[in-house]
């Protein structure tokens, strides 16, 4: 199959669904491409064809927990390759799961990481596999006509992850600017600013621990972030958090 003849789908979408097929998303990341698949052909192909070309290691491989190290090369070598239908094939359509259900085991990115063990680690035993630890909330943040345009994971420990499932348009004198609101008392906080519509790690002041529906948003605004403090651009996308532990 040639591109001509397949859909297109964004690069951020095409990112998500490598992540999805090796289990390195959350329940909420999850369900939420699969409820994409089941509306967008492409994306489904992609997805089947994926866990087509893994299928043997799957089935062959010890489960193993993920190291956070591998998560983050595996991420920078899938966003390195042409997103190409002769290099990553594509999409199937799958059961929803709903989003307070536990994490699905990582079977697939379990046999990658037991293949990669064997071929650069024999011997080390499982000293250099650490588990991942797990988002206590994720939010799917909605644009106005209730798009899916990006989900936030937030660990608790001062830190939290944004990936996008839409692509963005950022003009060259504006940044994405990530918030959230721990209590009325508080407000909105800044979680970070992104420079354009990239999955990646945010780092912030002590907040208080992340709790159900707490809310979360992503807004347009300067470069480097609102001059307030507070959210004064247009809001790309938000949505209340669902807790995962």
């Amino acid at each position: 199959m040639t591109s001509s003849t397949t859909p297109a789908i964004s690069d951020a979408l095409a990112a998500l669904s490598d992540e999805y097929v090796l289990g390195l998303l959350s329940s909420t990341e999850a369900h939420l491409i699969e409820e994409l698949a089941a509306r967008d052909p492409a994306l489904a192909a992609r997805i089947g064809a994926l866990r087509d070309q893994f299928l043997p290691l799957d089935l062959s491989a010890t489960p193993r927990d993920v190291a956070e190290s591998f998560r983050a090369g595996l991420t920078e070598k899938l966003a390195s390759l042409p997103q190409d239908d002769d290099i990553l094939l594509t999409r199937a359509p799958k059961v929803p799961v709903a989003a307070n259900l536990p994490r699905r085991p990582l079977r697939l990115a379990s046999g990658l990481v037991a293949a990669c063990a064997l071929g650069i680690a024999v011997g080390l035993g499982g000293g250099l596999l650490r588990p991942v630890p797990d988002p206590l909330v994720v939010a799917v943040l909605l644009d106005a006509d209730g798009v899916p345009q990006a989900v936030v994971e937030d660990y608790g420990n001062d830190s939290a992850t944004v990936r996008f499932v839409a692509d963005v348009a950022v003009p060259a004198d504006r940044a994405l600017q990530v918030w959230t609101l721990p209590s009325q008392d508080m407000g909105p906080v800044s979680l970070g600013v992104l420079e354009r519509g990239a999955a990646q790690r945010l780092t912030f002041d002590d907040l208080p621990r992340p709790a159900a529906q707490q809310l979360y948003e992503v807004t347009l605004e300067p470069l480097g972030g609102s001059p307030t403090g507070r959210p004064t651009g247009p809001i790309i996308g938000k949505g209340f958090a669902a807790a995962q532990i």
